[in-house]
Order: structure tokens, then C-alpha cells, then sequence
């Protein structure tokens, strides 16, 4: 294996996509909400078989960290990233690889053997929403012993930066934390997205364990609101969260923590620990929280915003990776995540637009 830049770290997910009336029909029928992200319960188990014999169905390499792997790594040198989470021996996994392999990222699989099958994301759309219900299915049991193995112990110990997508700390918070305990004792970046409301709402426990060792967090505005609300923060403004967030704990205190909260088509908050030294180049004149407008898109120009805010922290995190600065990572963000919403699914445009 290669010694990429970024390891990317989560649970590898085939999306199976409906939209338009069928759309709408899933969503009532399943009872799933816009815009909302959840662990399939037993009574969603039968969504995955119907969409796909009942409906038109897309299929769609997907998994948060994955999608951001792959955002990534449109704007880097080949061989600069690589992605590690746990699928089935299977068709699913062989589309999964596919995908990543066509897009520059390397597959660091656990290979779990049959009867496990690859995860899968029923993705539900809605006009401008999505709705995600998620089987974790093998990508639940990543072990941790697969950090130990000789080929992603090699990857782990030459990376720079690591990503890791808040879903993971539902099943994996032992190798998140020793990922990143070991990230942050070498002075790597560690980056953790929140992913989705349930994490702070449900999981509250893992996530302030992990997040002493983080430097850049992730988030959108219903993720940031969550958190709030466990936090006893409720009242608070969005600005407020990002900046209680910045100055919670940190075990390497000399790196600065950045959070960075967005709101889909709606202005980004960037907050910082400490912007003289925080990743990204602060200059020392910005106002910190500092609000980002996002360029707005016509209707016409919006075909699905599944993964789009995985390719806005793909984005940004292959721009931090270059060094370029905080303006610039964000303005990348946005472009990427608006390239995404063009697409059907997490998808980004090939053949490759400059954006840098």
C-alpha cells in the first residue's frame, strides 16, 4: 500500500437512491422525516428490498467518510488518499471499490467473510431533501485489529491528516479513539464530522470522548443544534455553539481547535480556539465566529442533495491538506458541495474541474 495524506475512517455504505412521487411515497410509508439521518429500526428493514423491486431505482457508491475521501481526492495528486472501514465479501463491496478505485482513493477494507453483508443507506428524496435509513450491516464490526495489521498500520503511521465521520463512533469509538489519541500525540490533524443529530443526541458519551483529541469538527446547523440541546446550551445561537465548541478541552492544548458549521444553502460559521494559530491561516483581522455567504444556486440547478455536505468537508479538508488557507478551504468546500447537488448522488463531475 501507498502512504497517503489523508486516512479517511467510517462505515461503508451502498446508497440505493428513490426520488420524486416514489420519493414521497417511502417516506410516509417507512414514517422517515426530510432531512433527518437514522439507524434503519426493524420495522424500516423491509424499505432496502422494496425500493428495489418496486421502485426506479439509482445506485450510488455512498458512507459519509468515503463520500469525503472522495472529495478529497478530486483536488489532490493521485495516491493521496485512503479510506478504511469494514464491508461484506460481496457484490456491494466490489461497487464500493470500483467507485473509489475510479476516483483516486485506496481501499483499506475489513473484509468480513459471508454470511456479513455490505451496509447499505436507503436514500430517500424529497425536492431539495434528502432521507437517510441506514443498515450498518458488516460495517458494524470493524475490528480494531485491523489498525494492527502491517499494510494500515503503514497507511495510519504516514498520514497527516485523519478523518473520521461521527456515524462511526455508533459502533467504533475503541479504534476512533486510538486513531486518533495517536493522530494527536504526533501532531497530525484529526478531523470528526458530526454526521447527523442522533450522534450528540445519542451518543453524547463517545463523542466527548473523541473530541478532546479532534482539531477541525464538522457539522451542519440541525448537527450543531443537537449538540446544543444535550449540552444544555438551547438557547444559544448557532455562533455561540461553534464557539462553545472550539474552547471545550483539547489534549494537545498548542494546536487550536477549528469548527466549522454549515447551514446547506445558507452561510457557513467558522469558529476558532485561537485564530493566531489555528489551521487554516487565520488572518488576524477576521472576526471570529467568521460567516462564509454561500453562492446561491437557481432551482433549476439543484438535482439532489445527498453527500453534499460530505463533499463540502471533502473539499475542505483536501484544500487544509495543500495548505491553503481558511477562506480558500471554505470557498472549495462550497464549490464541491455545489458540484454535488448537480449530481445524482454523492457524486462529483469527470472529468475534473479545476476549482483550486
Amino acid at each position: 500500500m501507498s502512504s497517503p495524506l489523508i486516512v479517511s475512517m467510517g462505515n461503508p455504505l451502498l446508497d440505493i437512491q428513490v426520488a420524486g412521487e416514489e420519493g414521497e411515497k417511502y417516506l410516509a410509508k417507512y414514517g422517515l422525516k426530510a432531512d433527518d439521518a437514522i439507524l434503519a429500526e426493524d420495522k424500516h428493514m423491509p424499505i432496502y428490498d422494496d425500493i428495489v423491486q418496486n421502485a426506479q431505482v439509482t445506485y450510488v457508491a455512498g458512507g459519509a467518510a468515503q463520500n469525503a475521501a472522495r472529495g478529497a481526492a478530486y483536488i489532490l495528486p493521485a495516491g493521496s488518499v485512503a479510506y478504511i472501514g469494514s464491508v461484506g465479501d460481496d457484490d456491494l463491496m466490489q461497487t464500493l471499490r470500483k467507485a473509489n478505485d475510479a476516483e483516486s482513493v485506496e481501499s483499506a477494507y475489513q473484509v468480513q467473510p459471508a454470511p456479513a453483508k455490505t451496509g447499505a443507506c436507503a436514500v430517500v428524496i424529497t425536492g431539495h431533501h434528502r432521507s437517510l435509513c441506514t443498515t450498518l450491516r458488516a460495517a458494524e464490526m470493524f475490528n480494531p485489529s485491523h489498525l494492527a495489521t502491517p499494510e494500515i498500520a503503514q497507511l495510519v503511521a504516514g498520514a497527516k491528516f485523519f478523518y473520521i465521520e461521527g456515524y462511526f463512533l455508533t459502533h467504533g469509538i475503541e479504534s476512533a479513539l486510538e486513531v486518533a489519541k495517536s493522530a494527536s500525540s504526533r501532531g497530525r490533524t484529526v478531523v470528526l464530522n458530526l454526521s447527523a443529530p442522533f450522534i450528540p443526541q445519542f451518543f453524547k458519551v463517545q463523542l466527548e470522548e473523541l473530541l478532546p483529541h479532534v482539531d477541525v469538527l464538522i457539522g451542519n446547523e440541525s448537527e450543531a443544534a443537537a449538540y446544543a440541546e444535550a449540552a444544555g446550551m438551547g438557547d444559544a445561537s448557532l455562533e455561540q455553539v461553534a464557539s462553545a465548541l472550539a474552547a471545550s478541552s483539547k489534549s494537545n492544548a498548542s494546536r487550536p481547535r477549528l469548527v466549522i458549521v454549515t447551514q446547506g444553502a445558507d452561510s457557513t460559521v467558522v469558529a476558532s480556539s485561537n485564530p493566531s494559530t489555528s489551521p487554516g491561516n487565520i488572518k488576524p483581522s477576521d472576526p471570529n465566529p467568521k460567516v462564509y455567504p454561500v453562492p446561491k444556486l437557481s432551482n433549476d440547478q439543484i438535482i439532489d442533495t445527498n453527500g453534499a455536505g460530505d463533499m463540502f468537508a471533502g473539499g475542505f479538508l483536501g484544500a487544509l491538506a495543500l495548505g491553503k488557507d481558511l477562506d480558500e478551504c471554505v470557498e472549495i468546500g462550497h464549490k464541491l458541495g455545489q458540484m454535488c447537488v448537480g449530481q445524482i448522488g454523492p457524486k462529483l463531475v469527470y472529468p475534473k474541474v479545476n476549482v483550486l
